[in-house]
């Protein structure tokens, strides 16, 4: 996958492990997001993802006897993750996470497993590498926020700048990790 991609799924993967861990089909995580959606952006969220005003009303009121359907827990499980990726955005708080008090993160990348491809076709070793993300915490979290693939590309090209002579190497990896 493109570098700028594997970026966005470790930035998905940081929000994500931060939020709410039980899932939405245990009662505990389906309360635990129905109290997160219990405000008006929440509601909303939940409306936009087709449910009616009058079962959100149900439901926050713990009126609703049954649970909800698997197709109405995926709504929810939804709502609940557009409103977490925008309240992240919003607070600024993955910018400060990336940024580590102006020490920056450590970021892994894995190049592409090329061993399925034939020997005389493969391109030379090329090994894990390590890089500092430093200054480019806001701008990537903004470009992740506003789903803008190609700033994430460019904060993407600007780390790979530091790795000189292999910066071609990296276009494509397997995958990035970014240290808590």
């Amino acid at each position: 996958m493109k570098g700028g991609q594997a970026l966005v799924a470790e930035l998905n993967r940081i929000v994500y492990s931060s939020g709410i861990s039980s899932p939405v089909t245990s009662k505990r995580g389906l309360s635990a997001r129905l109290r997160y959606l219990d405000s008006k952006k929440g509601r909303e969220a939940l409306r936009e993802q087709g449910v009616s005003p009058r079962t959100i009303r149900s439901w926050m009121a713990g009126k609703s006897k049954a649970a909800p359907t698997a197709r109405n827990l995926a709504k929810i499980d939804s709502a609940y993750w557009t409103r977490r990726r925008e309240n992240v955005a919003r607070s600024g708080w993955l910018g400060r996470h990336l940024d580590n008090n102006g020490q920056g993160r450590r970021m892994e990348i894995h190049p592409v497993n090329d061993t399925a491809v034939p020997t005389e076709y493969r391109r030379r070793e090329i090994s894990q590498r390590t890089v500092t993300l430093r200054y480019v915490g806001d701008d990537l979290a903004k470009a992740w926020a506003a789903r803008d693939e190609n700033g994430v590309d460019e904060i993407w090209d600007d780390v790979l700048t530091e790795l000189d002579s292999d910066y071609g190497a990296y276009a494509y990896v397997s995958h990035v990790g970014i240290n808590a």
